[in-house]
């Protein structure tokens, strides 16, 4: 549709972009699109000049923050005077991981507030640490969106934007909010949710028209009284803070139909509150006593307690030893002596991101990631962590490990799995040398070292296959597949002699009644791309429950039982299905009922990160 032209004009010197002539059908009547094209700031430079009168016109347009001319793009804007929505969002570029990188934008051009028709100001997905001053200006702005911005404050004159009714500012860096947040009377939804505020303005009991409030994911320790003035107020949603206490007058709320106070350190709450059918309080401490707060050094000879808050991100540890509990619910234990003088660690919690988790086959994530510093710091006498994790939905043939990274290798450490506290949390402790730690489900490994020298490691993990799943996967009742061997050595050198593996019959198959025609050994490499068929390989031997079969070096293994003749395109779509390989991770909340929550764990080819 479109024709290349010359080297665009509009280009930085290093780089030789090339544009393309704009067709009227780009420009829809006042709408312009432009963050769906490549190089779409380019090409409203290029009609910017060819078409201005017509440009000047437009009233709704979309912007690519990605894009390296947005700077010089932005400088034009305030010509537009009839524009009432403009879209500038990041996210649009992926990094080499895959996941969505932010926009390039910090501020705005301070003319930007000469826009007085704009009523509605999407800047998602950017860098602004602080909300442009010119945003202010904007006298008609009705809806204002800066999610997954680095926002740490608003402006004091926030409170300017009188007209607004949607502000919505989630996932950033917020610690506060201005007083004047109180005179944004026509303001019916307020999304505040995953930020850092720990307390919040009497002010914000001004919002007379508010039916929407979202502060979940803060770090709230208690919330005002005021908020009882929200008469209009429908939805409160305070889940995943650190709530101790909740007004009693918020059940007195006319309109009020959900209250979620879930995932909070509630241990009591008023009656008034317990008896409201929409109130939420799953994922409190209810009923349970305090915990009380000890100091350092321990007068009665005990090791001392650190208990640290949400907004700490270090603590110190002596030669004396100390227990250390975070906020999130990991403890470690230095003993005495651990370390020979005082060493600061610093520690924080990343989100399940490709860059940080790095799954097997078949392993599922079950926690954070968790970063100690320094990285390698070594300790006198073995330091303990212990990480909550999520119960997986079964352990048969499963175990939890702790999984580390050196910086140049991950591997998994021997770990202990508790239940602990009254909550009977799980918790999964290590040995850690300090990098990185995760939890993860595996199959069970079974390691032992072959006599007499021992130089011989030999690793085993075993994947059972139900018939139901074959069945569906295949869509052939007469396939029987046994577990799925999992062999592995510690070096690449064959076995002097060959070793006898002995593989368990496909369900319904006995030694007595089979017939070889039908019966298929596969081997597949340690990546397990293929499988090859190789029962006219191998000299198999047959007793009621098992067929035996020797090899010199060990690998993947797999006994079929099937009339199919074409065994190894088969094997593979079923171990495609059963992998829980190189994934990608979708929390999905419904954000009007947050305890309806999905975590799916999707194949990295068939999910784009930025979904």
């Amino acid at each position: 549709m479109l024709d290349p032209c010359r080297p665009c004009k509009w280009a930085a010197p290093s780089r030789c972009l090339l544009c393309w002539c704009l067709e009227p059908p780009l420009l829809t009547d006042n709408r312009l699109n432009l963050d769906v094209y490549p190089n779409g700031c380019c090409q409203f430079l290029e009609l910017f000049e060819k078409r201005r009168e017509e440009v000047a016109q437009v009233e709704f347009l979309r912007l690519n923050c990605n894009e390296a001319l947005i700077d010089s793009t932005l400088s034009s804007l305030p010509v537009l005077k009839c524009l009432k929505s403009l879209v500038l969002k990041g996210g649009h570029a992926q990094d080499e991981l895959g996941a969505c990188q932010q926009g390039s934008l910090t501020t705005l051009p301070q003319d930007f507030g000469s826009l007085l028709c704009l009523t509605h100001l999407d800047l998602s997905f950017n860098s602004f640490s602080r909300l442009p001053s010119c945003v202010t200006d904007l006298a008609s702005l009705r809806v204002l969106l800066v999610c997954h911005n680095s926002l740490v404050e608003l402006p004091e004159d926030f409170g300017q934007l009188s007209k607004l009714t949607f502000f919505s500012a989630m996932k950033n860096q917020l610690r506060d909010l201005p007083r004047s947040i109180g005179e944004l009377a026509a303001l019916q939804r307020l999304d505040l949710s995953e930020n850092a505020l720990q307390s919040l303005p009497d002010e914000i009991g001004s919002l007379y028209n508010c039916m929407e409030l979202d502060l979940s994911g803060n770090q709230l320790m208690g919330v005002p009284d005021s908020l009882a003035n929200l008469q209009s107020l429908q939805q409160l949603h305070l889940h995943s803070n650190l709530l101790v206490t909740v007004p009693a007058s918020l059940a007195s709320l006319p309109n009020l139909s959900r209250l979620d106070l879930q995932n909070n350190w509630l241990r009591s709450i008023p009656p008034e509150i317990q008896r409201s059918p929409f109130v939420h309080l799953r994922g409190n401490p209810l009923g349970e006593p305090e915990i009380p707060l000890q100091s350092d050094e321990s007068s009665s000879g005990e090791l001392g307690r650190v208990f640290l808050v949400p907004n700490e991100d270090s603590f110190t540890v002596t030669p004396d030893g100390c227990k250390v509990i975070l906020a999130c619910g990991i403890q470690f234990y230095f003993p005495p002596g651990a370390a020979t003088s005082s060493v600061t660690i610093h520690f924080q919690t990343l989100s399940p991101d490709p860059q940080w988790v790095k799954l097997r086959h078949h392993d599922i994530l079950l926690s954070e990631v968790l970063e100690l510093r320094p990285h390698g710091v070594v300790f006198q006498q073995e330091v303990q962590i212990w990480m909550p994790y999520t119960s997986p939905q079964t352990l048969r043939e499963r175990e939890v490990v702790v999984r580390t990274f050196s910086g140049q290798s991950w591997s998994d450490l021997q770990t202990k799995v508790e239940r602990r506290g009254k909550t009977k949390k799980h918790m999964a402790c290590c040995s850690p040398h300090f990098s990185w730690f995760l939890v993860v489900s595996r199959l069970v490994e079974n390691k032992c070292s072959v006599p007499s020298e021992g130089t011989w490691s030999v690793t085993l993990q075993v994947l059972p296959v139900s018939a139901e799943d074959l069945a569906e996967i295949t869509d052939d009742p007469e396939s029987r597949a046994g577990p799925l061997l999992c062999l592995s050595q510690n070096s690449t050198v064959d076995f002097l002699r060959p070793v006898k593996i002995q593989l368990p019959l496909p369900p319904g198959v006995t030694g007595l009644t089979l017939d070889r025609s039908r019966l298929h050994l596969l081997h597949g490499n340690l990546q397990a791309q293929t499988w090859d068929d190789i029962t006219n390989q191998v000299v198999l031997e047959f007793t009621h429950l098992y067929a035996g079969f020797e090899v010199t070096h060990f690998s993947w293994y797999w006994l079929w039982y099937t009339t199919k003749t074409y065994i190894g395109g088969i094997a593979r779509k079923v171990y495609e299905r059963l992998r829980l390989y190189q994934v990608n991770f979708i929390a999905l909340q419904r954000k009007k009922d947050p305890e309806q929550v999905l975590l799916q764990c999707v194949p990295k080819h068939k999910m784009c990160l930025t979904l």
